[in-house]
């Protein structure tokens, strides 16, 4: 939409409604010192045509490949897809309290239900989260009202931002967040073993931030032992190859969404993905839609849990969350339905293939020996990837690469040749 300013009446019939003399004296309580007194420093307009060529030279000096990752990753998104989420019917739908009017949002979210827990290997799965550090926030919060205790134990290898908000839920909650190292080597985390008595839960990321797969056999059993329940972080397009995180005991799985079929943005929306086993349903976050029958016996949906503080006390409420990521949610509900399981495969074998070749070629320049999936670590003072020192004081001349299948060999052969 155009931006039309107001003509010269326009004002004048303004401050008039206002009843006052002119435009210095609708902003009189504003400091003199706060006005800007001068025209700011920027160029005379230009026409339409001539800004689109300008913002097109632009684009043409930006680099095919970025090489960032880090939780937003540029994958492939069909072309039908937006068209689908650009319908009025979802893009203006509103938060679905009435069911007889929202039969349609309500059956995409129970639909996005149903894949997210196919794709974790979980049991019940939410509306969705704002993002993956939110969701990762709520599933530490769940843990210490199960387990009535105080402390978080998460891995250093966490995505350092979403560590950042756990650890802002926490302060204000009154919680203890304890971190486990990572080996220098190897990039996983060192101590699986790091819970007392007093630990809620074990917080891993896999693969982990460095693009690493972390060693997850067993680890649900040790962290039942203790008392503990054992939280995964996830990247659901890895989720093509590796084993789903319910099949090796998780107790909660949370994820960065972005990828199923969701643009970066620069940085935003995400899409929190959250899911858990049958006897957590009921600390679940956020809504859940459900699959029912009307008077008639006609199949429909509604909100089957809604434990918000907009419907019970507050202090009952599992989270101050209101609301869930719909559009963006529908995103992976269309990207997973047109990709398939195959589809969905082959993107994460691209990834996978892709990454090693490149990998292979920088050789000593790789910082980690252990596996990985589509990003890793390597040495480099070159502007490329994601600079680990301002997460990582000790990873200082180290960047985080991200292959997905969108990179092409030219790409990967030129990097390999630069570095």
């Amino acid at each position: 939409m155009r931006y039309v300013p107001h003509s010269s009446s326009d004002r004048t019939a303004l401050l008039s409604a206002c009843g006052l003399p002119g435009m210095d004296d609708l902003f009189a309580d504003t400091p003199a010192k706060a006005r800007l007194k001068m025209p700011l420093a920027i160029p005379e307009g230009i026409s339409e045509p001539e800004l689109l060529a300008e913002l097109s030279g632009l684009a043409q000096k930006n680099s095919a490949s970025s090489w960032l990752g880090g939780g937003s990753d540029d994958h492939f998104i069909p072309a039908a897809l937006k068209h689908i989420i650009s319908r009025s019917e979802f893009y203006t739908a509103y938060t679905p309290y009435q069911a007889e009017a929202s039969q349609g949002t309500l059956q995409s979210i129970y639909e996005y239900q149903s894949m997210i827990c196919e794709l974790t290997g979980m049991d019940a799965a939410n509306a969705s989260m704002y993002d993956g550090a939110t969701a990762l926030a709520e599933a530490a919060l769940l843990a210490t009202r199960v387990t009535g205790r105080k402390e978080i134990v998460v891995s250093a290898a966490v995505h350092p931002n979403h560590r950042a908000v756990l650890k802002t839920y926490a302060q204000a909650a009154g919680l203890t967040v304890k971190e486990v190292a990572f080996d220098p080597k190897i990039g996983q985390t060192t101590d699986s073993l790091a819970l007392g008595t007093a630990s809620a839960c074990y917080v891993l990321q896999q693969p982990n931030f460095f693009g690493c797969l972390e060693p997850v056999n067993g680890l649900a059993g040790k962290a039942s032992c203790a008392g503990a329940l054992f939280i995964v972080s996830v990247d659901p397009i890895s989720l093509g190859l590796l084993k789903a995180p319910g099949d090796y005991g998780a107790d909660i799985v949370v994820g960065e969404g972005q990828s199923l079929g969701n643009p970066r943005s620069f940085g935003g929306p995400g899409l929190g993905l959250f899911a858990v086993k049958d006897r957590l349903v009921r600390q679940i976050p956020g809504r859940l839609s459900g699959l029912t029958v009307d008077k008639n016996g006609q199949r429909g949906f509604c909100l089957t849990l809604q434990t918000r503080e907009q419907h019970i006390r507050r202090e009952r409420a599992p989270s101050n969350i209101c609301s869930n990521e719909a559009l963006a949610a529908l995103a992976a509900v269309v990207y997973l339905s047109l990709m398939g399981k195959q589809g969905l495969r082959q993107v994460a074998a691209l990834c996978l293939q892709k990454a090693h070749y490149l990998k292979k070629k920088l050789g000593k320049k790789v910082v980690f020996s252990s596996p990985s999936f589509k990003e890793f670590v390597v040495k480099s003072e070159k502007p490329v990837g994601l600079d680990l020192n301002r997460f990582y004081p000790e990873l200082k001349g180290c960047r985080l690469i991200c292959v997905t299948e969108l990179t092409d060999k030219t790409a990967l052969d030129r990097l390999a040749g630069e570095l």
